[in-house]
C-alpha cells in the first residue's frame, strides 16, 4: 500500500486534504482513484490508514479509517555523522542509511575530504538529500523521515557526537576496540557514530576525538569504503538491537 508523509498539522480530523507534490504523485503518477486505500504518516511516528474520498485538480481528500504508531523504527535514535563524499556517494549513503533505520544524518567536512563544503551549494544538496530520505522512508515502511542536517565542521560534528549516550568514531588505525565491545546490551537513548572521508581521518582529528572521550571503533580486518562503512555499522546495530 502506498505510504506518504505529511505535516502534523494536517491531521486531527476524519477528513484530511493535501496538495502539492504528494497530491500530484497520488493523482497522476500512481493514477489512484476514489475508493483506493492509502497510508499516511505524520512527522511524529504515527500512521493513518485511509481511503481516498475525492480529487480536485490540485488536491486529494482522504478519510481516516484507523490510526496508530507506525512500525519500522529502530529502538533508539541512531545518528550518522558522515564525512562529505564525492559524486553520488552521499546520495547513496542517505538512501541506504534511511532504509537501515538511521534517525538523523549529519554531513561534516573533514580535513581529508575530497569534496569541500560550499554554503551556496550545500543548501541545494541538503534539499535533495531530504527528498531522497523521504522517498526511501516511504518505500521501506519507515514511520519517520530521518533529519538531514546542514553541513558542519569536523569540530562541530565531533562535539555533537560526544553528546550522544553511546558514541564512537569508526577508524582503521591503532587504538580501536571491536565494534561489538562498544555496544551496550541495554538499548541507549541515542547512539551516534562517525564515518570518515575517502582519504581517512587526519591524526589531529583522531587526537581531538580522544580528548573528548569518544571511543574509536574498528570494523574488522578489511578497510571499508566510506559509502560502505556506515551501512556496515547500521546493519550491525540492527542485528544487535533488533535481531
Amino acid at each position: 500500500m502506498p505510504k506518504f508523509f505529511l505535516p502534523n498539522e494536517l491531521f486531527g480530523e476524519e477528513l484530511v486534504t493535501f496538495d502539492g507534490q504528494t497530491a500530484r504523485h497520488v493523482a497522476y503518477s500512481l493514477r489512484m482513484a476514489v475508493g483506493d486505500s492509502i497510508t499516511l504518516c505524520d512527522m511524529s511516528g504515527n500512521k493513518y490508514d485511509c481511503i481516498i474520498e475525492s480529487f480536485t485538480k490540485e488536491s486529494v481528500t482522504v478519510r481516516v479509517l484507523s490510526s496508530g504508531v507506525a512500525q519500522g523504527e529502530p529502538p533508539c535514535k541512531i545518528v550518522l555523522f558522515q564525512a562529505l563524499a564525492k559524486g553520488e556517494k552521499m546520495d547513496l549513503i542517505v538512501q541506504k542509511a534511511t532504509e537501515l533505520g538511521v534517525c538523523e544524518i549529519v554531513p561534516f567536512e573533514s580535513r581529508n575530504c575530497i569534496v569541500k563544503s560550499d554554503k551556496k551549494g550545500d543548501v541545494a544538496k541538503a534539499e535533495r538529500r531530504r527528498k531522497i530520505a523521504a522517498d526511501a522512508a516511504g518505500q521501506c515502511g519507515r514511520g519517520r523521515i530521518p533529519n538531514i542536517s546542514e553541513t558542519l565542521t569536523f569540530k562541530q560534528a565531533l562535539e555533537k557526537l560526544a553528546a550522544c549516550e553511546t558514541a564512537f568514531v569508526c577508524y582503521e588505525g591503532e587504538g580501536t576496540l571491536p565494534l561489538k565491545e562498544l555496544l551496550p546490551d541495554r538499548v541507549p537513548e541515542t547512539l551516534g557514530f562517525m564515518i570518515g572521508p575517502e582519504g581517512g581521518f587526519d591524526k589531529s582529528e583522531i587526537a581531538m576525538a580522544k580528548q573528548l572521550g569518544v571511543s574509536l571503533a574498528g570494523l574488522g580486518e578489511r578497510i571499508l569504503r566510506t559509502e560502505t562503512a556506515s551501512l556496515f555499522v547500521l546493519s550491525a546495530l540492527s542485528f544487535h538491537y533488533e535481531g
